[in-house]
């Protein structure tokens, strides 16, 4: 109860809830312009909110979150162009409605559904959390480096066409997590001899370049990305009608809730889950699917939001962040000077309330907001790029400058900017490289303590791995990797055949 009326103090805060709806309205515009996305405004976040309260950056991020995951949804309606990867299952049945002359109706759901598959997500973060955290006291070091090791396998495996290009990604990102003065032996590590690199890679300007200036140059080279946006006209939409279409949606948030805890996986795998699902259990949907049933808009608008909640759950109680938004949060608690982990939703029960509420807040401008802006969206999301590309490259440099008023930092923004940009024109996934930085020193360290505790035993091996959950944990690496093996698939679709 105690909680409950924590997190109700925020909604009576009004510093708080302007900064929530301060972030809702940067990822309402920044999600819906195709090109631009909810990691990279995130990681700009992190560069402008360094110097504020814990509080107010997460009020401002959670906005952006919760909104940003939504608004991709109406560029993919619009003009048939995903504003976010979890969108793309969206422009399946969205804008063939919108061709139909009822983008309004499509709007309606997506909003309504987003909305739902939100509040979902974060009711399952305020009951799941503790129960997480109370299994993760009982993990020793060994524990901690294979749960990290288990979630890089993981990305590489959801996050990237190609899984041994996903396994490349997460090692380059292991690499550059290693830069710096070396914790236990205080001697420079992987410098090459430059200075600048003995306090290691920043990781400020390394996701404003992956995520921000990356973004920027794959928009210079895919002129696709420019769209005329559909017209929206109201219409009569009864409440009763379109909840009942949504019989199904709490399997979809279900669905939603339990991709996003698995670290890696995220929103684009959630909605395509919940869409087959729609396929199966939708036996006489409004039109057929692929050609504007509202169904496939409910499953996976519901799904992709609920991956919020969802990827907030790995991140707040292992420190394995759910997705590439979560590991960009991670860095902010970093940067605040704070360690997510099992002890922190005890230690540090204020910001835990803060990130409901956010969520909660966020959820309830995201109807606002959606309604009032979907009639007027289309006009920004046809910004001409010649002006919107100039100004997210200026705040992606003043933002890498201003973390520590280094020039290096902006060489570092420019050079993991053109690696990102090299990547994914390759197919290569970044989420990995993204969480490998992230959860490169934390990996480094336990696999050292680790070593260290075990090397006075008579059996290293067994003191190393005799206990339940590491051996559970190794088993779960095993079976990632084996699973991703051409034997493996080959045997599958047999089976399957």
């Amino acid at each position: 109860m105690n909680e409950l009326i924590d997190i109700l103090g925020f909604f009576l805060n009004f510093r708080f809830v302007a900064l929530v709806l301060a972030g809702s309205v940067a990822g309402l515009f920044i999600g819906a312009i195709p090109g631009l996305s909810v990691s990279m405004a995130t990681a700009l976040l992190v560069s402008i909110t360094y110097s504020w309260q814990t509080t107010d950056a997460l009020a401002m991020i959670m906005g952006v979150y919760v909104v940003g995951v939504f608004s991709g949804a109406l560029s993919a309606i619009l003009i048939n162009i995903p504003g976010a990867p979890s969108s793309v299952v969206t422009t399946l049945d969205g804008f063939p409605l919108a061709n139909r002359g009822e983008s309004y109706k499509a709007l309606v759901y997506a909003i309504v559904y987003s909305c739902i598959g939100t509040l979902f997500g974060f009711i399952a973060l305020f009951v799941l959390a503790r129960p997480i955290s109370n299994l993760a006291l009982r993990f020793t070091p060994m524990d901690y480096f294979l749960l990290a090791l288990f979630g890089l396998t993981t990305v590489g495996s959801l996050t990237s066409q190609n899984f041994a290009k996903g396994l490349i990604s997460a090692a380059l990102g292991l690499f550059f997590s290693m830069i710096g003065l070396d914790s236990v032996m205080g001697t420079p590590r992987l410098t090459f001899g430059i200075q600048d690199l003995q306090a290691g890679i920043n990781i400020v300007p390394a996701l404003v370049g992956l995520f921000g200036f990356s973004e920027v140059l794959m928009v210079v080279t895919n002129a696709r990305l420019e769209g005329t946006a559909m017209t929206v006209s109201k219409q009569k939409l009864k409440a009763s009608e379109v909840l009942k279409r949504g019989r199904f949606s709490l399997w979809y948030a279900t669905i939603g809730v339990l991709v996003g805890a698995l670290p890696g996986a995220g929103g684009p795998v959630a909605a395509f889950l919940a869409y087959s699902q729609a396929k199966r259990l939708e036996k006489h949907p409004s039109q057929p699917f692929g050609e504007g049933a509202v169904e496939g808009i409910i499953a996976s608008e519901t799904a992709n939001n609920a991956c919020i909640g969802g990827a907030l759950i790995p991140m707040l109680t292992l420190a394995i962040p759910g997705d590439a938004v979560t590991a960009i949060i991670l860095s902010v608690f970093y940067v605040h000077g704070l360690r997510p982990g099992p002890l922190f939703i005890r230690d540090s029960q204020p910001l835990f309330h803060a990130i409901l509420a956010g969520g909660f807040i966020g959820s309830i401008f995201l109807l606002i907001l959606g309604f009032f802006a979907s009639g007027r969206i289309s006009k920004v999301i046809t910004i001409p790029k010649r002006i919107l590309l100039p100004l997210v490259t200026v705040l992606c440099v003043i933002g890498s400058f201003a973390t520590n008023n280094r020039l290096f930092d902006v060489g570092l923004l420019f050079f993991f900017g053109l690696l990102g940009f090299f990547m994914r024109s390759r197919s290569y996934s970044v989420a990995p490289m993204t969480l490998a930085i992230v959860l490169g020193g934390m990996m480094d360290s336990n696999f050292r303590r680790a070593i260290s505790l075990a090397s006075s035993e008579d059996n290293m091996l067994s003191a190393l791995f005799n206990r339940p959950i590491t051996f559970v944990l190794t088993l779960f690496i095993i079976l990632t990797l084996v699973s991703q093996t051409k034997w493996f698939k080959q045997r599958f679709r047999q089976k399957r055949n």
